[in-house]
């Protein structure tokens, strides 16, 4: 998410940290609750864990600082970088993976380069990828679909397998679990299949993507429009996001449709929708200015379709991100913009 331009001159927008925030947290209701439709309580269980440890690990590094505590406690940031990274995660994830993957993110990420506004990464995603790369295992044992489930875990057997590692009595995990559409996919290409027959096989497929990613990219989608409405962020990112990787997506599937697929199955799958309106929209690790987002975003965009389809993980947004954002800089040193009362010379 950004905020309208930086430059002068300047005009109260009668807006707060907090009450963005707040917005951002409201946006991602509609997602959120497809979430838990389609895959259960595990989703708010891990939203919930996040939110404590972020909260914690803010405070007592604020403490630490010897900054005051309840000003940025309350401000929201923690709690969104929470959310973001607790729905990168698998359902089902174990606690721990939880707890580790949020300390870092708010201490190592954002904490460590000063609190908010001075990181120049955004902290959920380097929590995302330190996970990633530490716990390949457990960051890619999905759970299946609730509808392709024979036993529907409740709320009680979501969190016994949480935080116990168990759930109900005689059946197996691998009842419960699967690889991602996109790791599935990824993975049967490698095995020489077409990209047709992977989807027509596997039961996770539904008509355009992964069943249940579909409407949970969607709850995103609403609810990030949503937020260009009321101009908690502007549209460039998303548009530019959105636009580059269906337009490569588009290019490689016209040359070769059995090996790479549709556009529209890339823009419905994975962090797709998730990142396009509320990770690279980060106001600190974005790019500042209109032009220099959209050169910012449609990197990622590319960078996101180059990852899936080559690169040696199944969904590239985390990383496409983190790439970007080491490149905002350079972006806004050559797309600064014009001072108010000067020409650009």
């Amino acid at each position: 998410m950004q905020f309208d331009s930086p430059t002068s001159p300047h005009g109260h927008a009668r807006t707060s940290v907090t009450r963005v925030m707040l917005r951002v947290i409201y946006a991602l209701i509609p997602g959120i609750a497809a979430y838990i439709y389609f895959f259960g309580w595990g989703v708010a269980i891990n939203i919930l864990l996040a939110c404590v440890v972020a909260l914690v690990c803010e405070g007592a590094v604020l403490r630490a600082r010897s900054r005051p505590v309840w000003p940025f406690i309350t401000d929201g940031s923690a709690v969104v970088t929470a959310m973001l990274l607790a729905l990168a995660l698998p359902p089902l994830s174990p606690w721990w993976l939880t707890l580790c993957g949020t300390a870092f993110a708010i201490v190592i990420g954002k904490q460590l380069y000063g609190g908010l506004g001075y990181n120049p990464f955004n902290p959920a995603m380097l929590g995302y990828v330190m996970l990633l790369i530490s716990f390949p295992l457990e960051m890619t044992s999905w759970t299946a679909p609730q509808m392709l489930l024979e036993v529907k875990l409740g709320l009680i057997d979501a969190a016994s397998a949480i935080f116990a590692g168990r759930l109900p009595e005689g059946l197996p995990i691998d009842a419960f679990t699967m690889a991602s559409p996109l790791d599935t996919l990824k993975t049967q290409l490698l095995l020489d299949q077409t990209v047709s027959n992977v989807i027509a096989t596997s039961p996770i497929f539904g008509n355009i993507g992964g069943k249940g990613w579909e409407w949970i990219s969607g709850g995103f989608l609403i609810g990030g429009l949503w937020l260009i409405y009321m101009k908690v962020i502007s549209w460039h990112i998303p548009a530019a996001m959105l636009g580059a990787l269906f337009t490569i997506a588009e290019i490689f599937y016209l040359i070769d449709a059995n090996t790479h697929a549709t556009p529209w199955f890339h823009l419905v799958s994975g962090a797709t929708m998730l990142g396009a309106f509320f990770i690279a929209t980060d106001p600190v690790s974005a790019a500042t200015t209109n032009p220099g987002r959209l050169v910012y975003a449609a990197g990622i965009g590319i960078l996101v379709y180059v990852i899936r389809a080559w690169g040696g993980y199944p969904d590239g947004v985390a990383f496409a991100v983190l790439l970007m954002n080491m490149t905002a800089p350079t972006i806004d040193y050559y797309f600064r913009p014009r001072v108010f009362g000067h020409d650009r010379k």
